[in-house]
């Protein structure tokens, strides 16, 4: 650890003081290893009552001497999956909308930020055959990353907490709020 550089290491603890929502389950993972000389990942899983209702994946890369792509030495890269109705799926705009919670979350929390890219992914399966008993099912997929231009990442988190959040359907806290009250008839679940 001797030989992470100062910048580095403020970054990993601004996002160690971030807290989500309680129904979004953080925790650190394995880190990729060749797309920058630093990384750290984070995995979450959000559920609400006994429903799964999407995961995602946060990394941070940097790269003390700077990326020409990224334009500038921290990268952040992301990705959320969300089970979501069909019909939303199938609306021809689900993925400009899915596309907007993004900067509106960035936006929100005051996330300075350049270079963003991304894909947003839809899908729908419909079963057929011995298998037509069972429902349709769709799933919303985001994969961003965007160029932060300091270590303070915490902010980036958060903003990205609240697109899992939006993506899963979590109804929205109020400002300054980190917890909400479980649904009526459901109990929280102890992590």
């Amino acid at each position: 650890m001797s030989d992470v550089p100062d910048a580095f290491a403020r970054a990993v603890e601004t996002l160690r003081g971030v807290r989500l929502r309680p129904e979004i389950d953080l925790q650190e993972a394995p880190a990729p290893q060749r797309l920058a000389p630093y990384a750290v990942a984070l995995t979450a899983d959000v559920v609400s009552g006994d429903d799964e209702l999407g995961t995602g994946r946060f990394v941070v890369l940097h790269d003390p001497a700077g990326h020409e792509t990224w334009q500038g030495t921290f990268r952040v890269v992301t990705f959320v999956r969300a089970t979501v109705e069909p019909d939303m799926a199938a609306d021809p705009l689900a993925t400009s909308v899915a596309w907007s919670w993004l900067l509106e979350a960035l936006d929100g929390r005051q996330v300075a930020h350049t270079a963003s890219s991304g894909t947003v992914t839809r899908v729908v399966s419909e079963p057929f055959g011995t298998m037509s008993d069972r429902q349709a099912s769709a799933e919303l997929e985001i994969r961003a990353s965007w160029t932060s231009p300091d270590s303070r990442l915490g902010p980036h988190l958060e903003a990205w907490g609240d697109l899992l959040g939006t993506v899963c359907g979590l109804p929205p806290l109020a400002s300054g709020v980190v917890a909400s009250l479980p649904p009526p008839g459901t109990s929280r679940r102890t992590r």
